[in-house]
C-alpha cells in the first residue's frame, strides 16, 4: 500500500519561517520465486517477486542476469538508474514551465557502473545521466542548460545517493 503522509512543522531559516513537509512512501515487495524447495540451494530458487503499491500495476522484479536474475524483469539496479533520471527529468521539465522554457522533447539514456567487492557485495561508482532535450526555441540552450544543474542540485534521490551523479546534457 503507498501512503503518503504529509506532515509540517516549522523552521527558522534566514529570519524565515518555513513549513517542513515530510512525504512518506509505502510499497510492499513479495518474493515469487518458490519453485517447491524453498532457499533449499543456491540454485533451487528463482529471484522472481513484485513490487506493488496500492492503484498500481505491480512491478515484476529479479536480481541482475549475472546474480541468476530473469533478464525479462527490472532489477533493483535498473530501478536505481530509471530513479535518478526520473527524477532530475521532472525537476527539470518543472523549472522549464517556470521560467517559460518550452520542452517539447525530452530522452535519456542513463547508465549506472557498480562494482562488486570482493566480500561479495557492490556498491555503485556512478551513475551518468545524458538528457536530450528538444526545445521549442533552440536558441534558448544556454538556459536549458542552466536549469539542468539547477535541477541536478533539487533532485531528492540524487541528493540521497553516497555516490556521484553526473548529468551530460546534449545542447541539441
Amino acid at each position: 500500500m503507498t501512503v503518503r503522509a504529509e506532515i509540517s512543522r516549522t523552521s527558522q531559516v534566514g529570519g524565515y519561517v518555513r513549513r517542513v513537509r515530510r512525504h512518506k512512501y509505502e510499497v510492499s515487495v513479495a518474493w515469487t520465486g518458490n519453485t517447491g524447495s524453498g532457499t533449499s540451494s543456491y540454485r533451487a530458487y528463482e529471484r522472481a517477486h513484485e513490487i506493488r503499491a496500492e492503484g498500481k500495476p505491480p512491478v515484476p522484479g529479479s536480481s541482475d542476469p549475472g546474480f541468476r536474475g530473469d533478464p525479462a524483469r527490472w532489477n533493483p539496479e535498473e530501478l536505481l538508474v530509471a530513479s535518478l533520471s526520473q527524477c532530475h527529468m521532472l525537476w527539470f521539465l518543472h523549472l522549464c514551465a517556470v521560467e517559460k522554457l518550452v520542452v517539447t522533447g525530452y530522452e535519456d539514456n542513463p547508465q549506472g557502473v557498480m562494482v562488486e567487492t570482493p566480500d561479495g557485495g557492490g556498491r555503485f561508482e556512478e551513475v551518468v545521466l545524458r538528457p536530450r532535450v528538444t526545445l521549442a526555441d533552440p536558441g534558448q540552450a544556454d538556459r536549458a542548460a542552466e536549469l539542468h544543474e539547477k535541477a541536478h542540485g533539487l533532485c531528492f534521490i540524487a541528493n540521497s545517493v553516497n555516490f556521484p551523479v553526473r548529468h551530460e546534457a546534449d545542447r541539441g
